[in-house]
């Protein structure tokens, strides 16, 4: 574990994080507590897809020799894909939903905040380049997981911060990783993230893919997603592809 990086990481976070760029914004253009995010979903019609088509499609790449998986929430997918796509060793980043109850749940069912899941990132990784202890540092670093429910001004328990282990091992290392951070006094208040069971698990809508790489003029791209990145890719320039 790498807590220099954490700790100089947090000082980033809390500098250029997502409650910064998004505090310049009229509260008309956050669309109330749900962000400006809220006001993209109404601007799609829902893509259809395969949902266990996919999760089969991308369960066989795991089940190569070297292959990992891990999940994180943290706040917008958007943001989270965006950082963890950049990473040496890892294969893919998969928006999605877990941790509710509601099967099949659309984005905006997600975002009314109603169905109890999670926004998260599903990480297909390459164990012998990258490991998920450094992926856990990354996970530190993308979010505040000091608040709960909420990363900047994005609120609801869609937004929480949680760990789903897919393993014995990755429970073990966050917690440990969790309580490290936590006597380390890395955040002034202590860490409310929670580490779960992989359940219930969906891919997001198509649209959500790389949506930062293919969106970047969006209204919060701009604000909170662009801002997240760049400072991202300063302080892991070594881990990026």
């Amino acid at each position: 574990m790498k807590l220099t990086a954490i700790i100089f990481s947090t000082i980033c976070f809390t500098i250029f994080g997502c409650s910064n760029p998004t505090s310049k914004i009229n509260n008309n253009d956050l669309g109330g507590n749900n962000s400006i995010k809220a006001e993209k979903s109404f601007k799609y019609k829902k893509m259809e897809i395969n949902e266990n088509t996919k999760f089969e499609k991308d369960k066989k790449q795991v089940d190569s020799e070297n292959l990992k998986e891990a999940t994180f929430g943290a706040g917008c997918f958007w943001c989270v894909e965006a950082c963890f796509a950049d990473l040496e060793g890892v294969v893919s980043v998969t928006p999605g939903y877990s941790g509710g109850e509601r099967k099949n749940p659309t984005y905006e069912q997600v975002c009314s905040g109603g169905t109890g899941h999670a926004e998260i990132a599903r990480i297909v990784y390459d164990e012998t380049k990258i490991t998920f202890d450094e992926l856990l540092e990354a996970f530190w670093y993308v979010h505040d997981p000091t608040t709960l429910n909420r990363q900047g001004n994005d609120i609801g328990t869609q937004y929480r911060s949680v760990i789903f282990y897919h393993d014995e091992n990755q429970k073990d290392l966050a917690t440990q990783y969790k309580e490290k951070l936590d006597k380390e006094g890395v955040w002034r208040d202590p860490i409310i993230t929670e580490i779960s069971p992989l359940k219930n698990y969906y891919p997001a809508e198509a649209y959500h893919n790389d949506y930062y790489a293919k969106n970047p003029e969006n209204a919060y791209c701009q604000a909170v997603v662009r801002p997240k990145v760049e400072k991202f890719r300063k302080v892991f320039a070594k881990k990026l592809k």
